[in-house]
């Protein structure tokens, strides 16, 4: 389970707004080695964190490159997983190391969809002097990607904009943190949408989610109803926060757990500018 909300305005009007932010959680079991975000690539033009598993390493749920690609994933859910299904992961990476943009790339991942167990893509490229371009595919929905109209949206583990409670609910909090965004210094700013994505206030009942995940048990499901999850073993691991503003000026801040404890949490950012 995961959960991503962002804005994104190619052209805002303001100087003091910004072209995209976002905030995203990674739910995970704990023991599941990963690394933090840090950059890697030819040139360390890629800042993501890594999957560690054996296998899967290498691949990614949400990263951004000085060359302007970013890719966010989630997982669809879905009761029965095929085993041999290929690591989800690698289509983020597979998108930050590739010339392809990004809806000519998902219009390839839509051809292979098949291939991996329900997911979820966002794929973008920034660019300062052609304006930004987002687009989206799933492959428990339409068969070809779309290129996102400019706006605020809300992704979990059901199709884009899908109105589980908790989406809504983290949605109109992120709303209100956005709306604030141009009055608060940058700092503020990270730290309100860090409280959105620590909101552990179940929303309850949610027939959309039980519906989707009703070969689970009961019980199971409601652990999964708040923005931020937190069950024994399984729960959100690592916040994240990219700004981006006016100028490509990129903030990256991501907030792990350390060592498998939810009580133990290291915050990092990292900060660049998007190369034209």
């Amino acid at each position: 389970m995961c959960i991503i909300f962002f804005k994104f305005d190619p052209r805002p009007v303001s100087k003091n707004a910004y072209r995209l932010i976002l905030a995203s959680n990674r739910d995970e079991f704990y023991h599941r080695p990963s690394k933090m975000a840090d950059f890697w690539g030819n040139n360390n033009e890629i800042l993501s964190g890594l999957d560690m598993v054996e296998g899967k390493e290498g691949g990614t749920w949400l990263g951004i490159s000085t060359r302007g690609k970013l890719a966010a994933l989630t997982n669809y859910l879905q009761p029965r997983q095929d085993p041999d299904a290929r690591g989800r992961g690698e289509l983020v990476t597979h998108f930050l190391t590739t010339d392809m943009d990004s809806f000519s790339y998902l219009k390839k991942v839509s051809t292979e969809g098949h291939l991996y167990n329900g997911f979820n893509l966002l794929a973008a490229d920034l660019s300062t002097e052609k304006g930004d371009v987002f687009c989206y595919y799933g492959n428990q929905g339409d068969p070809e990607p779309i290129v996102l109209a400019p706006g605020t949206y809300g992704l979990s583990n059901a199709l884009l904009d899908t109105p589980w409670r908790k989406l809504c609910f983290g949605k109109r909090l992120f709303l209100e943190a956005v709306e604030r965004s141009q009055a608060l210094p940058k700092d503020a700013l990270v730290a309100q949408l860090l409280d959105v994505l620590n909101n552990e206030e179940a929303q309850l009942p949610d027939p959309a989610i039980e519906d989707q995940g009703r070969e689970y048990v009961q019980p199971i499901l409601s652990k999964y109803a708040a923005v931020c999850v937190r069950c024994p073993g399984y729960g959100t691991r690592t916040n994240t926060v990219i700004l981006v503003d006016a100028d490509g000026h990129v903030t990256f801040t991501e907030r792990s757990m350390l060592d498998k404890d939810p009580s133990r949490w290291e915050t990092r950012t990292h900060e660049f500018r998007l190369q034209s």
